[in-house]
């Protein structure tokens, strides 16, 4: 079972333009679309509709307009009532799959309800075999909780606790390194914000920057680095060995998930027992059908074509 902690969920409307965002001025939509979202449960998503045991958690009331979508979309999950509104989010999408989004900052969690987060997380992650951190957090939380759900996850079970994956950004981000999880998913930005390290657009542009940037990740600690680079594909690090996968040109429709789909897919993989390269081949192929499909839609496995993912071992990564 794979498990997902997702602070500050949403409801995300997607708009989509026939032409490109015109700043100022008004245009019309093409079409509109909205789903419950938060990293956590796009991931969710993707993985019930793989057939994979997957479960949600996040805060929000059973008449919010996120967990009732939840209901009826019949996503897995479990929640902790707060007695606030949760966030809405917006995407707006062109033709060429440019998407801007904005977001609102969600609501403010109480230090009562936090605890009680913390403890239906360590509660529901026994017997799961991973843990996703995901998203950002609501204003008001420690930049530190996720390395304390982390601390607190491994405390409660040992050698026993699940395998922890982190995707999130800024100093959530940053904070959870103390706690080396086994997992990491950056995109360029996030991996140059992180490291230090030239800058998003760099990396995204150059797999083997990105891997030495990873690299100096795993020296740090952390098990492995997911390093999703847009059209480029994605990096795999390990302790072991660095890859570089990249399908085929596609028509983005939307970028919208396409790093959580990315993630699903890597898990989907590793709960198959695949090889690093397999894992990330089932990544690239699950984040570029989830690019080539409107607004917030994610890929079922059928809906992949891994097949299709090159996949190259990088040559000795040293760090920079």
């Amino acid at each position: 079972m794979i498990l997902t902690l997702t602070p500050n969920p949403s409801l995300d409307r997607t708009i989509e333009l026939a032409a490109a965002l015109e700043r100022g001025e008004v245009q019309r939509a093409t079409a509109a679309s909205q789903h419950p979202g938060g990293k956590g449960v796009n991931i969710v998503r993707a993985l019930s509709a793989s057939g994979i045991h997957s479960l949600a958690l996040l805060p929000g009331d059973a008449d919010d307009a996120v967990v009732r979508a939840l209901s009826a979309e019949q996503i897995p999950h479990l929640t902790l009532p707060i007695g606030a509104a949760l966030r809405s989010n917006v995407a707006i999408t062109e033709p060429d799959g440019t998407t801007t989004k904005v977001n609102e900052p969600g609501p403010v969690l109480s230090a009562v309800q936090l605890a009680a987060l913390l403890e239906l997380t360590v509660e529901k992650s026994d017997g799961a075999s991973w843990l996703v951190l995901a998203g950002s957090l609501p204003p008001g939380v420690p930049d530190d909780f996720y390395a304390v759900v982390i601390d607190a996850v491994r405390a409660a079970y040992g050698t026993d606790a699940p395998k922890i994956a982190v995707d999130s950004s800024g100093a959530p981000l940053r904070e959870c390194l103390r706690s080396a999880p086994d997992l990491l998913k950056p995109n360029g930005e996030e991996l140059a914000e992180l490291t230090g390290i030239s800058h998003g657009a760099a990396i995204e542009a150059d797999p083997s920057l990105a891997a030495s940037a990873s690299m100096s990740l795993v020296r740090r600690g952390v098990g492995t680095v997911l390093a999703t680079l847009g059209s480029k594909g994605a990096v795999l690090v390990t302790g072991s060995g660095s890859w570089h996968g990249r399908g085929p040109a596609i028509e983005a429709k939307s970028t919208v998930g396409a790093g959580d789909s990315a993630l699903s897919g890597y898990l989907l993989g590793t709960l198959r027992g695949d090889a690093p390269e397999v894992c990330l081949q089932q990544a690239v192929a699950h984040g570029a059908a989830a690019a080539s499909l409107p607004g917030t839609m994610v890929p079922s496995l059928a809906q992949t074509t891994p097949a299709a993912v090159t996949v190259t071992a990088l040559a000795s990564v040293e760090e920079i």
